[in-house]
């Protein structure tokens, strides 16, 4: 029997096509997007334009109030990718991936025309503010999506992939938007490079009408026949081979021990036989560390700081500014090969430690005078070193591990909310920096380093590894483990943790219970009167002790 297909399509094939058509384009619009209007800000043009967030051709209040302004303005986008990631958290599960995926993408359309096309500064904010709710539903869908299609053993290099799409979607903007600088006159110096990642967003709205429902979802929603097709097109066998079926019997069994019910915020506040409070905090955490060690300062404002902070010319600032830019695209090889070589623990630790050391560097090398050449060559080597260790565990491990510890049926609830809280802490550091940047300089650094350091201590006691599991045997993990601070532990000592020798285990249970009653229903075919008559027994036995007096 020939598996079933997509677009013609099947197995490895159908994995790739995945990648290229969805998740590329999808994380490519998260990265150019989010760092776009940063390397815009200060074009001639765009300041003409939208003279209320000029800090380059203004001085003293003026400038201070526009900074804030400019902050606010570019801090939109995060503002609405937040709101249209905690949208996710029931849309996903109500209609499907693959609807809410369509649906983000139509979003950014909208945005991208409408920011492209302002001459107000109302309608500038209101195509960021759209676009970031498209992003913001694709960022906290496409990874669930992704993951609950990939198998074990290549999971961890599929979602990882997500950071080295963010970050082709970072180059792609630092080079064009240096490119269309050398436009001097003319608004195509700004509105072009905004214009230019619709292209993206139409052949993701078109693809994803192609593609597979996550068969996880659809084992939710009882569409079992459906799951199973997908489940053996995207694993290129057929309906009927034995691993289908008992993956397909896992998922069931996961579904049946967690429950049917709709996500709710209240299930993740409770601690229960699943531990989902305990899964939910790790989720938060993690993506607070992404925004608070300092990844969205770099690649955000990384024209601002070369510009404002180290006072380079705007020409040097943009050129460095790409230069860093594809420096961490090449570094996100390294997180692609070291996360199912090494594990999520050992990447994570990695990074944040790499991360926090190179803001200790840059705090130090930006209290010196501008004046001073060796500590300006010595701060432009940390932000190259910081994009060197960020893809590592902080652009794409972050999503991966937060899909991973979620249960199914809150798999895409915990993601999403997870992921608004990046989106949050996001808009934080994108509104503060312009302002930090012009008042307090280098101690804005040290509070990424205070941060940073917590990441390698926080992972090491509290963060199990996940690495070569299904996602049915790490819901195990959790709901086996002792307690919260013996579940790293018992990750490690139960490397190869089997969920159906768990099931076989319960189903031996059922059965000796069931021969149990069974022996005694033929032993003691009148048992219902034994107990009447032990119970009476007892009875009488208790009212002559309380009547018989006790002797002195």
């Amino acid at each position: 029997m020939r598996p079933s297909s997509f677009m013609g399509l099947c197995g490895s094939a159908l994995n790739l096509a995945q990648l290229l058509l969805i998740v590329c384009p999808a994380f490519i619009l998260f990265g150019y997007n989010q760092s776009n209007l940063g390397g815009l800000v200060s074009v001639t043009d765009f300041t003409n334009h939208f003279p209320r967030i000029d800090t380059v051709h203004t001085e003293g209040e003026q400038k201070s109030s526009n900074a804030t302004i400019q902050g606010v303005v570019v801090a939109t986008f995060t503002l609405g990718a937040l709101f249209g990631c905690l949208s996710c958290s029931y849309t996903s599960d109500r209609f499907g991936r693959r609807i809410v995926i369509l649906a983000g993408a139509i979003l950014t359309v909208v945005g991208e025309v409408l920011e492209a096309s302002s001459f107000q500064l109302a309608q500038l904010i209101i195509g960021r503010v759209i676009l970031g709710a498209g992003v913001g539903m694709l960022s906290g869908t496409v990874p669930t999506w992704q993951s609950e299609c990939s198998s074990s053993s290549n999971r961890g290099k599929h979602v990882v992939l997500d950071g080295l799409f963010i970050s082709i979607g970072y180059i792609l903007q630092a080079w064009i938007n240096l490119g269309f600088y050398q436009v001097k006159t003319g608004s195509a110096s700004w509105r072009a490079p905004i214009a230019i990642p619709i292209f993206f967003s139409l052949l993701l709205s078109l693809a994803i009408l192609a593609m597979p429902e996550s068969p996880r979802w659809l084992s939710q929603q009882g569409r079992m026949q459906e799951a199973r097709s997908t489940l053996a097109a995207l694993k290129g066998l057929s309906d009927d081979d034995a691993s289908i079926i008992d993956e397909l019997s896992a998922i069931e069994r996961s579904l049946e021990q967690s429950g049917r019910t709709a996500a709710s915020l209240g299930d993740m506040l409770k601690m229960g036989q699943d531990r989902l409070l305990y899964r939910f905090c790790l989720c938060i955490l993690l993506q607070f560390y992404q925004q608070m060690s300092g990844g969205n300062l770099i690649s955000v404002y990384s024209t601002v700081i070369f510009q404002e902070g180290l006072r380079m010319d705007s020409e040097t600032s943009r050129i460095l500014s790409g230069g860093t830019l594809t420096w961490k695209l090449l570094s996100c090889f390294a997180g692609f090969f070291a996360i199912d070589r090494f594990g999520r623990r050992f990447v994570l630790m990695v990074s944040g430690t790499g991360m926090a050391t190179c803001m200790m560097g840059l705090a130090v090398a930006t209290s010196f005078p501008h004046s001073n050449f060796g500590a300006q060559v010595a701060s432009v080597f940390f932000i190259f070193l910081f994009n060197f260790f960020i893809p590592i565990g902080f652009l794409g491990a972050n999503f991966l591990y937060c899909t991973e510890v979620a249960p199914t049926k809150l798999r895409v609830a915990m993601s999403s909310i997870s992921t608004a809280n990046h989106w949050l802490w996001n808009f934080a550091v994108t509104m503060i920096t312009p302002v930090a940047i012009n008042t307090i300089g280098y101690q804005y650094y040290i509070v990424f380093t205070c941060i940073g350091f917590c990441i390698p201590i926080s992972v090491y006691f509290f963060y199990p590894e996940t690495m070569g599991r299904s996602l049915e045997e790490i819901d195990l993990i959790f709901r086996n483990s002792p307690s919260v601070f013996s579940t790293v532990r018992y990750a490690r000592e139960n490397p190869h943790l089997a969920l159906e020798h768990v099931l076989e285990h319960e189903k031996g249970e059922i059965r000796h219970e069931e021969n149990v009653e069974e022996s005694l229903g033929r032993s003691i075919p009148n048992l219902g009167q034994v107990i009447q008559c032990g119970l009476r027994r007892e009875a009488m036995d208790a009212w002559v002790h309380h009547k018989t007096p006790t002797p002195e």
